[in-house]
């Protein structure tokens, strides 16, 4: 697999305390490094940072879903979607279907296609048929 790239960038509202966004941000992507620029949050990271959305993924059976979002968000080999502030607040994946009020947190992968087989792979009635392993191999 190609050296993966994560990308997070989160609006923090007047409304909002920053430490309950930087929670949010932990809870689906714990590791990551995190700077404040005027009214966003920042973050940054590689693969490692990716293994606790994997599971979340897995544990919420939202994988045909997930797998759609990053489909639809793919260019290249670059993956973008969002995710809802405050379901992640509680450490669960939810795909917000436009912006929300409060701002979603805006996700960027790059490292190539095999990223969305591995998060996401494809399912036969819920269970992924094929998973591989973070490096690309296949573990049937």
């Amino acid at each position: 697999m190609a050296k993966v790239e994560v990308s997070v960038n989160v609006p923090v509202r007047p409304t909002e305390k920053v430490d309950k966004v930087v929670s949010a941000i932990e809870k689906i992507f714990p590791g990551l490094t995190m700077d404040m620029r005027g009214d966003r949050i920042e973050a940054y990271d590689g693969m490692e940072s990716l293994r606790n959305l994997h599971k979340l993924l897995r544990d919420q059976m939202i994988l045909d879903t997930a797998r759609a979002v990053m489909i639809e968000g793919r260019v290249g080999t670059t993956i973008q979607f969002s995710l809802n502030k405050q379901a992640a607040y509680i450490g669960k994946v939810n795909f917000p279907f436009e912006e929300e009020p409060l701002g979603s947190i805006h996700v960027q992968i790059t490292g190539g296609d095999q990223i969305i087989d591995w998060l996401a792979p494809e399912t036969e009635d819920g269970v992924p048929i094929r998973e591989t392993e973070a490096g690309g191999d296949e573990n049937v």
